[in-house]
């Protein structure tokens, strides 16, 4: 009877054997034809003999695994999820046992993924396709988690998309992840094409200008901590989710954290507005100009925060500031501009809204007179910023203008103005 059992035994282990040989092979012959969703079930069924698999075809199971929930670039986010979690298993399980048959493969593969997922992501998000865009960016992210600025992108994106929830989620893991994407951009122009070109090493960025020398004035820039920006999108959602607690909550811990972060500050200034403490932050702004009143940045910054939530008499002065302090500060001088364009355009509402009586039509000049006096005010703020900057160098400004004036009817100034822009767009 011992000898019997015995016998059994080691057929039960040989049945075992072989049915984990016929499921692999059930795998490997379906994504020979890419029926992934026969490869899927397959490795359903092997799951359940994974226990009872000698390493190497553990190993061997796992690569196939990956492959077949990949679908070829066709998975869904949670198999998406599934295939970044077996690679890494694959790996793991590899260094463990000191045999790396498969981690190359799996190497190739995540980098195959990880390069799939980034053209999707930039040609999703230049057709406008934000859902797919803010997914193939995560994706990204979760397969390589060291490069956290595309879980950043994919919260903007989401924020842009009105999915706050989705974005809300990662700005809150960016926030927990100590997140700031500051880094030093390595620069320089490119001799043949005169544009200015990004180098992601600086040896690489030298390499080009002193050895191949196809690249000229070499620089640096870099590029702000985004911690501030972080907080605001968390605070903002919040706000706009009714959770002004939690809003007013989330800034207050980032700005225990960085106490002299005058952005933070501003952001504050901004959701206690949009909370209706109108008195709570105007304190604020007058806090962060105490701390730096001939920061032009500081002022601009300001500006712009007051002009989001239609404080436009803060915003003006902010701008004027920014303009006494930094004379060619030309994003000041267009929003300043803007300020009374903007104004003239509110009058349109009445405007359509008047019909054809003798009293309808004197209202209807007395608004239009108003408003080509406002676009003439923001004509001027533009052409007394050209004066004092003789060799302005800005697109923006003249498209502006000559905005203004096509809407005045001053058709002469409208294409001086249009000529300029389109003269420095071609780079003359």
């Amino acid at each position: 009877m011992k000898k019997l059992m015995t016998l059994m035994l080691i057929l039960t282990v040989t049945t075992m054997s072989f049915a984990q040989k016929n499921e692999i092979k059930a795998i490997e012959k379906a994504l020979k034809s890419s029926n992934y969703a026969d490869a899927k079930s397959a490795v359903s069924a092997a799951e359940g003999l994974m226990s009872n698999m000698d390493d190497k075809m553990k190993a061997n199971f796992l690569f196939l695994k990956a492959q077949a929930l990949y679908a070829g670039g066709a998975a869904s986010d949670s198999d998406m999820d599934k295939v970044i979690t077996t690679l890494e298993e694959l790996k793991d399980h590899e260094s463990s046992i000191g045999k790396l048959r498969y981690t190359e493969d799996a190497n190739e593969m995540k980098t195959a993924i990880y390069n799939s997922f980034l053209t999707k992501a930039n040609e999703a998000f230049n057709n406008k396709n934000l859902d797919l865009a803010s997914k193939a960016y995560e994706n990204i992210y979760k397969i390589s988690p060291k490069d956290t600025v595309y879980l950043y992108n994919a919260a903007l994106i989401a924020a842009q998309n009105n999915d706050y929830d989705t974005s809300l989620k990662h700005f809150i893991k960016l926030k927990n992840l100590g997140f700031t994407g500051e880094k030093m951009n390595y620069l320089a122009t490119n001799k043949e094409t005169g544009v200015e070109e990004f180098f992601t090493e600086e040896a690489n960025r030298d390499f080009a200008v002193k050895t191949l020398k196809t690249h000229i004035k070499p620089t640096e820039r870099k590029e702000e901590s985004k911690r501030a920006n972080i907080v605001k999108n968390i605070a903002f959602i919040y706000v706009s989710q009714g959770n002004n607690e939690k809003a007013l909550s989330a800034i207050e811990d980032a700005r225990n954290e960085f106490p002299d972060d005058n952005n933070l500050v501003l952001t504050e200034a901004t959701v206690q507005i949009k909370v209706g403490n109108n008195d709570k932050a105007f304190e604020l702004f007058k806090e962060a100009l105490k701390r730096d009143p001939n920061n032009a940045d500081l002022n601009y910054n300001v500006g712009i925060t007051a002009m989001e939530v239609e404080q436009y008499e803060v915003a003006k002065n902010a701008f004027e500031q920014t303009l006494n302090i930094k004379p060619d500060y030309a994003n000041a001088a267009l929003n300043l501009s803007f300020l009374e364009v903007n104004k003239g355009n509110v009058l349109n509402d009445e405007m359509n809204t008047l019909g054809n009586s003798a009293s309808d039509n004197r209202r209807y000049d007395e608004l239009k007179a108003q408003k080509n006096e406002l676009f003439q005010a923001g004509a001027e703020i533009l052409e007394n910023f050209v004066l004092k900057n003789p060799n302005l160098k800005n697109a923006d400004i003249y498209n502006q203008l000559a905005n203004i004036y096509s809407a005045l009817g001053e058709t002469g100034k409208y294409k001086a103005n249009k000529e300029k822009a389109q003269a420095i767009e071609a780079g003359n």
